[in-house]
């Protein structure tokens, strides 16, 4: 009998796992530009407990510190774990934690494939054996599962609801073998999950993740789903989104209830220099302990986001981070961080 769970993000937490960009990965042109977003990030969450990062080298981890110290960030709250790596989407290659009634912590360890062998991940794939490594875990706190999955694909409210995306979960580029009854008998054996709730519709121009979850809609506490809407008839995603919409109302709790639908307002397209549409989205913010960290685009509907998810978590405080360089690498805060439930670190 598995007593291990997939929590909710607002569960809580021991720390926050990045992996800072550098030369060697494809941020080396925006490097300056983005910098200021990810020690801005780590600034929140310093605040609150502690940070892990996945350094390149030693040459890395000694800027980090020089940085972090103009910053005013707290040392002490950051653990350094000396790794290469390819890119810095710790919520892809990062683990994703089990926890029991115990307090017990169980990291799991799945294959990232680069989102489908769209980029090399060689390096990112062995990222978690060094964390394990160097954070000390034993061998029962840590579980290897052949599997391909990123955390960015799936979401849980750590009561027995999972939600998840078919055009991510389904793409043959991913588990070509199995079938959707055998991913969904997987995911809830090893997330003790009851319901897997599957979205079919939706997803973001410039998204490299075949329409990650938590790029469209996310758990929020009381059965409730904060959920990206596009009000724009001209814009590419409206039809898309709004079936999404539909597919969201639709759906039913364990209980048979329908869920609470909070949606979050569209920013308008933003776009890089080679004239690529970049997937801003609202949904991809972070839960911390006591905070939401919301991914803002100096957008005139940044406000209203900022409102609608202080509405999901009343008991937390938003705070807002600026991700409009972010999004050139085709991703935002929430790809950029996972968290490590409490029970990772020792007491």
């Amino acid at each position: 009998m598995n007593n291990f769970y997939l929590p909710a993000e607002w569960y809580p937490q021991d720390a926050v796992l990045m992996t800072w960009p550098h030369a060697a990965t494809d941020w080396q042109p925006l490097l300056e530009k983005v910098e200021p977003a990810f020690i801005n990030i780590a600034k929140a969450i310093t605040d609150r407990q502690k940070l892990i990062i996945n350094c390149h080298n030693e040459n890395l981890q000694q800027h980090i510190k020089a940085i972090f110290k103009q910053a005013n960030i707290k040392l002490e709250q950051v653990n350094f774990v000396l790794t290469a790596s390819n890119d810095t989407w710790a919520r892809d290659h990062g683990p994703i934690t089990l926890v029991n009634h115990e307090g017990k912590i169980k990291c799991l360890n799945f294959i990232f494939n680069g989102w489908g062998n769209k980029f090399e991940a060689s390096l990112d794939n062995q990222l978690n054996l060094a964390l394990f490594q160097q954070l000390k875990l034993t061998e029962q706190q840590q579980q290897s599962i052949n599997l391909v999955l990123e955390g960015g694909g799936i979401e849980s409210d750590g009561q027995g609801h999972l939600l998840t995306t078919s055009k991510c979960l389904l793409n043959p580029n991913r588990n070509p073998a199995l079938t959707k009854q055998d991913i969904e008998t997987q995911l809830c054996s090893l997330f003790a999950s009851k319901k897997v709730l599957w979205l079919d519709s939706g997803d973001l121009i410039g998204d490299d993740t075949d329409a990650h979850i938590d790029t469209l809609c996310r758990f929020a506490p009381n059965n409730s789903l904060v959920y990206v809407r596009c009000d724009d008839e001209n814009d590419a995603h409206f039809a898309e989104l709004a079936e999404m919409e539909k597919e969201l109302q639709a759906l039913r709790t364990l209980d048979n209830q329908t869920f609470n639908l909070i949606p979050l307002p569209w920013p308008s397209a933003k776009f890089n220099q080679d004239g690529d549409r970049l997937p801003a989205t609202y949904a991809n913010y972070l839960i911390i302990n006591q905070a939401v960290l919301v991914p803002t685009y100096q957008d005139k509907a940044d406000e209203t986001a900022l409102r609608q998810i202080q509405l999901a978590y009343p008991e937390h405080e938003v705070i807002a981070i600026d991700c409009l360089a972010v999004i050139e690498q085709f991703g935002s805060l929430h790809c950029l961080t996972m968290q490590l439930p409490k029970g990772v670190l020792p007491a």
